[in-house]
């Protein structure tokens, strides 16, 4: 879990830090829920180009070794992905995972139409902001990030 440091003033009650602090746990325990589920499903879409979970075809089909974009996306996807469910160098991992998505959003999708609706980019379009969210406010609770941050304080 992230180190929580809050400084009481001394007008604070003690009521209204215990208060704030239990906000503070329950914010970087959603996060953290939330960074493990999206990159949790994730991977799994990841591992579609690999074939597994019925590939990219319904059928087990793989993308081809070394096509560009479809198998290295994969990689990224199930390496990136991955290190983000583990909540290890996640943001700069989030942004490699929201900047991959964005990329597919705007040249796989965007052109078979405007929206999202229109183009089947929702999932693009999601994975991509939730993966900037969670770049730019770090992996929030039950990362193997916060626990190699606590070693090194000791």
């Amino acid at each position: 879990m992230t180190a929580i440091t809050t400084t009481p003033t001394a007008t604070d009650r003690p009521e209204t830090v215990r208060t704030r602090n239990r906000e503070e746990l329950a914010r970087a325990a959603t996060l953290g829920a939330v960074r493990i589920v999206v990159a949790f499903l994730f991977v799994c879409h990841g591992l579609q180009g690999l074939g597994l979970f019925g590939g990219i075809d319904g059928a087990g089909g793989a993308a081809p070794f070394g096509s560009w974009p479809g198998w290295w996306a994969t990689i990224l996807e199930v390496v990136a992905g991955g290190l983000v469910l583990l909540g290890l160098a996640t943001r700069p991992a989030a942004i490699l995972c929201s900047g991959a998505m964005a990329y597919a959003y705007f040249v796989v999708h965007q052109p078979m139409g405007l929206l999202p609706l229109q183009n089947l980019g929702e999932q693009a379009a999601l994975f991509s902001w939730i993966f900037l969210l969670i770049g730019v406010f770090g992996p929030g609770a039950f990362a193997v990030d916060n626990l190699l941050r606590r070693r090194r304080v000791r």
